[in-house]
Parts: structure tokens; C-alpha cells; sequence
């Protein structure tokens, strides 16, 4: 069984109940994700082998997150520990016309004070076959900015495909930055996902006009900044994104196109009422991956990455706590109609 190791920032999230606003609440529901610990759990329940490569502190709140990990069958002996703090967001639900809101409170977590000395990558990626991070854990720091670059040469020596999902985020980093670091890290990667904005911010590709309420419409552009991605690096076997039509917090379309050995292939277009517009992304990189360390062709790919992207907005939290047949019959078109029994 292929291994895929993943490595980011676990955090505490912590949303206000009742559907409040940040200012109005005492009461805050607690759970924990982060963009590859999501990917990881993603992986584990679809039956895949994955680990998480991190830093938690040593204290009970460190150990609570650790714990989220183990109990969807993570791999949690890579992980290190030390360092002052774990990382936390509060997440803020919108509806109708009021969007929803992330605020970050993970400067100076054990994670993003760790340096690129601490990750050993010839222990840690011993037995990997794929390398998975995000454009997220890039922005953290300039010493995880390093790990990353570390972790891809030696996964470049020894035959481990790394992977990337661009997964631009303004609040920690700004375009240069990121374009800056993307130029050195891309002639490593054997996939990338990009989507929305990415393109632009990560790699000065323009693809995306900003307006999400008709990303599907734009398909013919993403398709050149796909291109585009192939061409300026060859190494890059498999390219997907996720094309959006968000309606309103509650309201969206969502579908799945895939460039793969030069040929485009499209999901179907899923029409969802959103539970909870997170880690839908994160979703649909541990889909695509499901299918690519199972050898899936193509069409069914990137159909189970959209169907694992779409079934997670209808879940609480950050992680896609749900499994292969779910998937399934969401693929299948039951998913919803009827009551399982």
C-alpha cells in the first residue's frame, strides 16, 4: 500500500455556538484541523496509509489534537513535540448575505517556531511514496519555507513523488512571497492543485477574474492556466482544481477538472447546500490522492475527488469524517434520497 505523508499545522478551532458572531458569544464549540492533518484523516478513512509530519507542544492541548489524529487511524509517530503553544483559528459561520469569517491565532505556535533543522527527512519520509504539502505551511515561515525545500530535494533523490496544493492564503503571506517561494518548489512537484486565486497569487498565471459566483463559466481559462502550468513545468504530471459558483454562504456549485499526460478531463457539477464552506479544498487533494495511489483512471479521479470535496460541506468541522462508500454513492447519485438502512 502506497504511503503519503503530509506535513503541516494541526490547530485548535474553536467556533462560536449557536450560529453567533464572534462578538456576541460565550459559549465556543471546539474541534480541531488544519490543511494537511485534514488531508491526512481524508486518506485514513478512505483506507489509505498516511502520516502527519508536525510539532505540538507537550501539554493537554497538544495531546487532545494528537488524539483527534489517532482516532481516524493517522500515523502520528513522525510527529515532533516541544515548542510554546498550539496553533488556534476561530471560525465564524455566515448565511444569506453575511460571509464567513477565519481568524488566525497561530503566530508563534510550536509548529510555526519550529526550525528546518528539527525535520530529519531521511527518517521521516523513510518508506513514503508521496510528499504532501500546502501553500499554508509555505507561508508560515521562512525556516519551514526551508524544511519544505529540504524535504523535496531528498524526495527528488530517492524517487518519492511530492505534491502540492498552492492553497493560497492572503492573511499569512502576500503574493510575492508566495510566487517568490513557488518558483523555487515547483521543479520538484509531480501534482498541483490549484484553485480559484491561486493561480495568480502562487504562480502570476492568470485564470481566475475573482468573481466566485461563475468560476464554472471560466472553465476555458482555468484550462490555459492549467496549461500553462504544464508548460513552464514539465515535471508536473497531474494538475486539478475545483471551478465554483457560490450563490451565497449557504448556496454553491461545485465541479472537478483534471489535466492529465496532456488530456483534460471534468466532473459532473454538483448543486449543494453548504453545512460548513471549510476544507472542501482539502477534501478534494485527499480525493484526488485516494485515486491517484489506486491507479484510478482519469474520469473516475477527479469524479471522487468533487464527490469527496462536495460530501465535505455537508459535514461539521475540518475534517471529512466520512469514508469510501460515502463517496461512493455520491458518485452513484443515491447519496440523499433516501434513508440508509
Amino acid at each position: 500500500m502506497a504511503k503519503v505523508v503530509t506535513f503541516g499545522e494541526m490547530m485548535m478551532r474553536l467556533k462560536p455556538s449557536n450560529m453567533r458572531r464572534v462578538l456576541q458569544t460565550n459559549q465556543f464549540d471546539v474541534d480541531y484541523g488544519g490543511a494537511e492533518a485534514n488531508v491526512a484523516v481524508s486518506l485514513s478513512m478512505f483506507g489509505d496509509q498516511a502520516a502527519l509530519v508536525s510539532k505540538f507542544p507537550q501539554n493537554i492541548l497538544g495531546q487532545a489534537a494528537i488524539n483527534r489524529l489517532r482516532e481516524f487511524g493517522v500515523d502520528t509517530s513522525l510527529l515532533l513535540h516541544g515548542g510554546p503553544r498550539l496553533g488556534m483559528y476561530v471560525f465564524e459561520k455566515g448565511t444569506s448575505i453575511r460571509s464567513t469569517k477565519v481568524t488566525y491565532d497561530r503566530a508563534g505556535s510550536s509548529f510555526a517556531t519550529s526550525k528546518a533543522s528539527e525535520y530529519k527527512w531521511d527518517q521521516l519520509l523513510k518508506g513514503a511514496d508521496y510528499f504532501y504539502f500546502s501553500g499554508i505551511t509555505a507561508a508560515l515561515s521562512a525556516e519551514l519555507r526551508q524544511a519544505i525545500l529540504a524535504a523535496c530535494k531528498y524526495c527528488k533523490d530517492h524517487g518519492i513523488k511530492v505534491v502540492c496544493d498552492l492553497n493560497f492564503r492572503g492573511k499569512l503571506w502576500t503574493t510575492e512571497q508566495a510566487q517568490a517561494f513557488m518558483k523555487q518548489v515547483m521543479p520538484y512537484l509531480t501534482i498541483c492543485l490549484a484553485n480559484d486565486e491561486d493561480f495568480e497569487q502562487s504562480l502570476g498565471i492568470k485564470a481566475f477574474d475573482g468573481d466566485m459566483s461563475r468560476g464554472i463559466e471560466q472553465k476555458s481559462s482555468f484550462e490555459r492556466g492549467m496549461k500553462e502550468i504544464t508548460k513552464r513545468y514539465p515535471n508536473i504530471q497531474v494538475v486539478a482544481s475545483v471551478l465554483r459558483n457560490i450563490q451565497s454562504v449557504d448556496k454553491s456549485t461545485w465541479m472537478g477538472l483534471l489535466l492529465k499526460d496532456g488530456k483534460f478531463t471534468e466532473s459532473p457539477a454538483y448543486k449543494v447546500d453548504v453545512l460548513e464552506g471549510v476544507a472542501g479544498g482539502d477534501a478534494f487533494g485527499a480525493g484526488l490522492m485516494h485515486g491517484v495511489v489506486n491507479n484510478f483512471e482519469p474520469q473516475e479521479m477527479i469524479d471522487y475527488a468533487i464527490a469527496a470535496s462536495v460530501l465535505k460541506l455537508t459535514v461539521l468541522g475540518d475534517l471529512n469524517v466520512t469514508s469510501e462508500a460515502d463517496v461512493r454513492a455520491v458518485m452513484q447519485g443515491g447519496a440523499g434520497v433516501k434513508v440508509s438502512r
